[in-house]
């Protein structure tokens, strides 16, 4: 499995808080930076692809999960 810098950096912000919500704000800033301003659908598009790689079934995941109107957080 190859990741993108991108998502191998939004998989480090998740996995350092195994279990914990991160929000989608807070994502924005750790990943993409604070003087981005962008919108949340950037950050749940980056989550969709990441899903297609690490989860046997992405409609469904296991691992990388969506924590609604919060965030998202990895499952330990």
């Amino acid at each position: 499995m190859n990741l993108t810098k991108t998502e191998f950096q939004l998989l480090c912000e998740l996995a350092e808080r195994p279990g914990q919500i991160v929000t989608t704000e807070s994502l924005l800033e750790r990943v993409w930076g604070y003087d981005y301003l962008g919108d949340s659908r950037l950050v749940d598009t980056q989550v969709y692809r990441l899903r297609l790689k690490i989860e046997d079934n992405p409609s469904s995941p296991a691992h990388l999960v969506t924590v609604r109107g919060m965030g998202f957080k990895l499952r330990p």
